[in-house]
């Protein structure tokens, strides 16, 4: 087999050379251009690389009383990324952790003015508007951003299952003796009355997502 010339095996290796660190500019350089795209992207829309939250929901048309005996509807929701659940006052197991659990969401963003909390009852007959208002100064909460919200029983439930669907609608019965909700579902609600989202209220692990699911709305 034929040597190769010493020269040619330098002038080889000078133009593997010049290939090589004219690939490495052109890997760096267009490197250094996605990553900057990425950034100037992400600044002109915030919300872009966001994971996109398909809608298992929406919120149909409420009026109920909240804790101050004032008139409170769906409309309170327009533009608002909203966290709901149903409780009652006198629960002494699933609801007390269920709103504790909730807590730490609340403080993170109760100063945000796109958020609001819902707390709906589950027992109206017992737990009236003066009945929530001692609920909610017991738990210590600005009851601007974490409202709670009686009614008929009947719209209750139809909104527990059918707007925000945090219970099976199947469970629904004729007889108001035997039907009651008690659910540790949460729902969250998007800035067009959908609902994106369903909370296991007793894990804390799921909640703890709800800050982040939350400004990834407010981005969108």
């Amino acid at each position: 087999m034929q040597k190769i010339p010493v020269y040619l095996q330098v002038t080889l290796s000078a133009q593997l050379l010049a290939m090589s660190k004219k690939t490495v500019f052109y890997i760096v350089f267009f490197t250094v251009l996605a990553v900057g795209f990425y950034f100037s992207l992400r600044a002109v829309m915030p919300g872009f690389f966001n994971k996109r939250m398909k809608p298992i929901g929406t919120v149909e048309p409420f009026s109920f009383i909240n804790q101050d005996g004032k008139l409170f509807t769906n409309e309170g929701l327009r533009n608002k990324v909203a966290i709901v659940n149903f409780f009652f006052t006198t629960c002494t197991t699933v609801c007390p952790r269920m709103n504790n659990n909730l807590k730490p969401a609340y403080e993170a963003l109760k100063n945000n003015p796109d958020v609001l909390f819902l707390s709906f009852t589950s027992d109206p007959e017992r737990d009236s508007a003066s009945v929530l208002k001692r609920y909610a100064e017991s738990m210590q909460l600005n009851t601007d951003k974490w409202i709670f919200l009686t009614g008929k029983k009947d719209s209750l439930y139809k909104a527990a299952r059918h707007s925000f669907k945090i219970d099976d609608p199947a469970n629904f019965v004729n007889n108001e003796t035997v039907d009651f909700l008690h659910t540790q579902f949460v729902a969250l609600v998007n800035k067009k009355g959908e609902v994106v989202k369903i909370y296991d209220g007793l894990k804390p692990s799921e909640l703890s997502a709800i800050e982040d699911d939350v400004k990834n709305l407010l981005n969108d």
